[in-house]
């Protein structure tokens, strides 16, 4: 393939919810750490995230420190460091998220090397800021995330054999519309908390059409600790692949 596997690997609440207050329960450890095992199963070169869940996460909406009169940088992608284990790959079209270091440490996860999906929406005075922190950026899409565009040069910059998409909920919807899932890794927690306010796994944007459902083929069950499951599912139509 021209692009890496991509796993959607994500944990949720019986209600289908990926965060709520069921995450501040004693009884999220036992999930969590099934969550996290059943990641390194895998092996992945990076996992990545939309904005919202990068700044609820790891970057707590901190803003960029931009230079509005910086010096035009060269055009397209910029690679900053090359032969890293892992790689935190963050989509973020417009060029916002603050970030104060190039690679990111979470749980027993190599440290990782931050890499950033732009469109060209994003400012130069932001691409100059990513440059000056040494994080590397591509860039997919004019307006809008070109899914199928970003996961090629993440292959092709990066030697990401394998991805592993982490959420929110747009951004797992927008690569399984493109056709780019291969495989649905879900652990549930045993809890509930009935939120209505907070995103489900795959949630579709305003600004996407409409489209078929997505069916799956169920390929294996476990039970884990603290009650929890663990399923994987193939995907069987890929709408826009």
């Amino acid at each position: 393939m021209d692009r890496p596997y991509i796993v959607c690997h994500m944990m949720t609440a019986l209600d289908g919810k990926i965060t709520g207050p069921y995450m501040n329960t004693a009884a999220i450890k036992g999930p969590a750490q099934e969550y996290e095992r059943t990641n390194a199963s895998y092996r992945p070169q990076a996992w990545l995230c939309g904005r919202v869940t990068t700044d609820e996460n790891f970057t707590c909406y901190k803003k960029p420190a931009l230079d509005e009169n910086a010096p035009a940088v060269p055009a397209g992608d910029y690679v900053a460091v090359q032969g890293t284990e892992m790689h935190y790959v963050s989509v973020d079209a417009s060029g916002r998220i603050g970030w104060e270091s190039n690679t990111l440490k979470y749980e027993d996860r190599p440290a990782a090397h931050i890499v950033e999906v732009l469109t060209e929406k994003a400012s130069n005075a932001y691409r100059a800021f990513l440059r000056r922190m040494n994080i590397s950026y591509i860039v997919a899409g004019k307006d809008q995330l070109d899914c199928r565009l970003a996961a090629e040069k993440l292959k092709a910059l990066f030697k990401i054999e394998t991805l592993m998409l982490s959420g929110g909920g747009f951004i797992n919807w927008s690569f399984l519309q493109a056709g780019l899932v291969d495989e649905l890794s879900l652990v549930i927690a045993p809890l509930a908390d009935g939120e209505n306010k907070t995103p489900t796994l795959f949630e579709k944007s305003d600004f996407l059409p409409a489209a078929v459902p997505v069916e799956f083929t169920l390929t294996h069950v476990d039970k884990g600790l603290g009650d929890s499951l663990w399923l994987r599912y193939k995907v069987i139509n890929t709408p826009r692949a």
